[in-house]
């Protein structure tokens, strides 16, 4: 991931989306390590939270527009269990949105929500206010023990 920190905000930006998508990164480091440079926090703020979102409904999407054929054949999904995941989706809904950034289950948890066509617009401004808190949780976290850069 150093070579994210190197390229500065579009770094960060393009590591936090791919972050928010399927593949496995982490883009509190991604974060954390602008701000150790010396990073202005409100842009950091800024450009993790939106691409981190934009990874999260990369994901929802992509959810969106698969087939349940496609789950059944390709990765032997049994039509039960799908029924018996749109039970646990429906009863939270898009209170899993929140959430997105959970290792492992957060993009699962978008996936879902985009497969069962979970209300996309709440979807969306929950995922968004979900990552906000996650890097201001950080920003601040940041701030309190080491004063700023």
């Amino acid at each position: 991931m150093e070579w994210l920190l190197n390229l500065g905000y579009p770094g960060l930006f393009l590591g936090t989306f791919l972050a928010g998508t399927v593949l496995p990164m982490s883009s509190d480091v991604l974060l954390v390590g602008m701000l150790a440079a010396g990073a202005d926090p409100v842009a950091c703020l800024l450009l993790a939270a939106v691409g981190n979102w934009l990874g999260a409904m990369t994901s929802y999407w992509l959810g969106w527009f698969a087939k349940w054929e496609w789950l059944e054949r390709g990765f032997k999904v049994h039509p039960e269990t799908l029924e018996k995941q749109k039970t646990r989706v429906d009863r939270f809904g898009v209170w899993l949105a929140p959430f997105f950034w959970a290792p492992v289950i957060g993009v699962v948890f978008m996936i879902a929500l985009g497969f069962y066509r979970v209300r996309p617009r709440m979807t969306a401004l929950m995922a968004l206010a979900g990552s906000f808190a996650r890097f201001l949780f950080w920003i601040l976290l940041q701030e309190a023990f080491f004063g700023g850069a």
